[in-house]
């Protein structure tokens, strides 16, 4: 540790000289130095704008792996036949790993190589997207029915049989039980998956701590909001495109790379359609991999950026006074503090060991919680990540079942309304925050107006969705043709397997049976059209005239509503979205310089604890409270095939409401304690003269160093 030391030690002196860079500094011959040095190196790894351009492709990069997972959740459940609850843990798997080692890390980051941390990093990233993808090249081709592999698309396993023609034409085992060695390998399969998951989390911890802390250390005072805007924005750039590769890849079968002999007969909007999960996986990582390349090469340090953008050079001097405009002094100018007085942990990190900086984190933890304003921003923060983390994992899934649409139009969807509008919102608020030159006050004042008017935009999704279509056998709905019951008579004939899933729909009545067996349907035909081939069954008796039936699920009368549904959602993510970059700044402007580090990673850990980890759970959870329909693989509960849409909805969007409500409570209280700050402030400013006060500031600057920003 003791080679560590020099460079922090020196660390303090550095913004110390920048202002007076701006003032005449070049004419000493230290200054010609620096810039002869300057010249002699490459330019653009020494530009912090250059930095801020690789960061933000590297974080669209990384999430482009997480956010292709949410894309697919609902082919992977079908693929490997999981709950929402299991693949809502899946998703949030890998914020576990993360959790573990962000605080650490993050903190004995200042006094390492950040650059090339973040860009190891990367790599353990895309490692972990290849790990995802191994589990389609270690499985067996998907099977959409249950006939033998020699026969895929054995029309006849779904007719009516009798008992004796049943056992004759289908002795396979049914679906609902397997050998030991075929459930131990499924368990083997998402095993993999899990642990992809947590090497994705020990991959992304040092990325955007230490890029966040990077920028702010190094970019000038007034241009590091707007850095971080564009930051934010471009990293929200990755899950649009993760949601437009879904899309794409979504439209291929999962076994486009070992297709059987004879061919599929299913499409896309079939519901056993399974699309190529894993190739996502593969081309994200490729990007990660390109990305990261770039991280080796900057340098540990570089010079402070001395310009801000749009302002001349007597506004900048001018602006330099701490109480200038009503902003907040930067923590490095401090003119009570000294190396020698400064309590923070980081003054003393690179004289403890391990275990010794563990035994002393629980008690700084406490100390940075007991900050009012650091707790409600945290706090508000985790309501908005618990409703952005519920939408991102299970929003295509819950508008595929709501509005009757394919996968990959739901990630189109997603990919083309939500996402640009959100990252329009992020930008929004980083220049609102920089150009206004926005305080403490306004910036909460600003987080609870944007709060009032998300939570307005969320009222009519409770009332825009569709019914439950009627299942013969499982959903009926009373108000609608009562004369439709369970159909005893005439599915009594037949051998029906209890696990079968072969949707046909009766278009007269809008009923859906489960298997051609459960609507008696005896036979089946091909009708040739321009582009495909449509399979229909006749001779149905539970069908009213016998006429036939054609294949899949019936259309929703409704379908027209997701686009209402989509651009409301939208407008409330991209009003949402403003809160970011203010709100992040209450917490970068509310601390020391040496604790910056500390307290980004203790924000991103109760984040990824209270919110990221349990919000897909929980989300998964209520899904599945909802289903009405299960199928059965190897004994157990496997994927939902129906779900009640009505509570559905109401559960999902209850949800996003609930959350809502709290981020909205926690920024009334932050403005309260803010304006009573603010009084304080205005009282002492009134007592006796500045010589006798100047003494009595002092000594509270030492006594509450932290609580004296905000």
């Amino acid at each position: 540790m003791g080679p560590r030391i020099g460079p922090v030690d020196e660390e303090p002196q550095t913004p110390d000289k920048d202002p007076k860079a701006m003032m005449g500094t070049e004419d000493t011959p230290r200054g010609k130095a620096c810039l002869n040095a300057q010249d002699s190196q490459p330019s653009m790894f020494h530009s912090i704008k250059f930095f801020v351009l690789c960061h933000s492709l590297l974080q669209l990069t990384q999430l482009m792996i997480s956010g292709y997972l949410k894309s697919s959740i609902s082919t992977v459940e079908k693929r490997f036949g999981l709950s929402s609850q299991t693949s809502g843990l899946l998703a949030a798997f890998n914020e576990v790993g993360n959790t573990a080692l962000i605080v650490f890390v993050s903190y004995f980051g200042s006094r390492v190589h950040r650059p090339r941390l973040i860009g190891g990093g990367a790599v353990l990233v895309a490692l972990a997207g290849l790990l995802m993808a191994l589990p389609h090249f270690l499985s067996e081709p998907y099977r959409y029915d249950h006939t033998s592999p020699d026969m895929p698309q054995d029309f006849k396993a779904s007719l009516c049989l009798t008992t004796t023609s049943a056992l004759a034409l289908t002795p396979a085992p049914s679906n609902g039980s397997c050998s030991s060695y075929e459930e131990a390998r499924h368990l083997s399969l998402v095993g993999i998956m899990f642990a992809a998951q947590i090497l994705l989390g020990v991959g992304c911890v040092p990325i955007q701590p230490f890029g966040i802390s990077y920028i702010d250390d190094f970019a000038h005072d007034s241009n590091s909001p707007l850095y971080l805007g564009i930051l934010f924005a471009m990293t929200l750039m990755g899950p649009g495109l993760a949601y437009g590769l879904g899309s794409f890849m979504l439209r291929l079968y999962v076994d486009i790379d070992r297709m059987p002999e004879g061919g599929i007969s299913l499409t896309s909007k079939d519901p056993r359609w399974v699309g190529a999960w894993w190739l996502g996986f593969l081309i994200s990582a490729g990007a990660v991999a390109l990305a990261a390349t770039p991280y080796f090469f900057f340098p540990r340090e570089m010079p402070k950026e001395k310009h801000e953008f749009h302002f001349r050079r007597r506004v900048s001097v001018v602006g330099a006074s701490p109480v200038s405009k009503g902003e907040d002094p930067p923590s490095e100018q401090s003119p009570g503090e000294t190396p020698g007085k400064q309590d923070g942990l980081a003054q003393i990190a690179p004289d403890l060991t391990v275990i010794q900086f563990i035994k002393v984190f629980p008690r700084v933890l406490l100390r940075t919680l007991q900050h009012p304003i650091f707790l409600l921003v945290v706090l508000s923060q985790v309501c908005i990540s618990s409703m952005v983390a519920g939408i991102a994992t299970f929003l295509p899934k819950f508008l595929e079942h709501q509005f009757s649409i394919t996968a990959s139009y739901a990630n189109l969807l997603i990919g083309c309304l939500s996402i640009p509008v959100a990252i329009v919102g992020i930008l929004l608020g980083g220049i609102l925050v920089k150009r206004l030159h926005l305080g403490p006050i306004h910036c909460g004042t600003l987080c609870l107006l944007v709060s009032l008017f998300c939570l307005i935009f969320s009222l009519p999704l409770f009332f825009l969705g569709c019914p439950t279509h009627q299942i013969a056998g499982i959903i009926h709905q009373p108000g609608l043709q009562p004369e439709l019951e369970m159909f005893p008579d005439c599915m009594e004939p037949c051998s029906c397997p209890s696990d079968g899933f072969n949707p046909v729909c009766d278009p007269r009545r809008s009923v859906e049976y489960l298997t051609p067996c459960h609507a008696g349907c005896t036979s089946w035909a091909a009708q040739e059209t321009l582009d495909k081939s449509q399979v229909f069954y006749t001779n149905c008796s539970c069908v009213a005239g016998g006429s036939p039936v054609p294949a899949g699920s019936c259309d929703s009368a409704c379908s027209h509503l997701v686009l209402p549904f989509m651009l409301l959602i939208s407008l409330s993510m991209a009003v949402g979205s403003i809160i970011q970059t203010p709100s992040f700044m209450l917490i970068l402007r509310g601390v020391k310089k040496e604790d910056k580090s500390l307290a980004v990673g203790i924000q991103f850990m109760l984040l990824r604890v209270l919110a990221w980890i349990p919000s897909p759970v929980i989300h998964g959870s209520a899904i599945d409270t909802t289903c009405v329909h299960w199928a059965q693989s190897c004994g157990r509960r496997a994927v939902c095939r129906y779900y009640d849409h009505d509570l559905l909805r109401y559960r999902f969007i209850g949800l996003q409401f609930f959350f809502k409500t709290g981020s909205l409570v926690c920024f009334a209280l932050i403005l309260a304690i803010l304006r009573q700050q603010d009084k304080e402030e205005a009282t002492k400013a009134t007592m006796p003269s500045p010589a006798l006060q100047q003494p009595l500031l002092v000594s509270e600057t030492e006594k509450k160093p932290e609580e004296s920003r905000v």
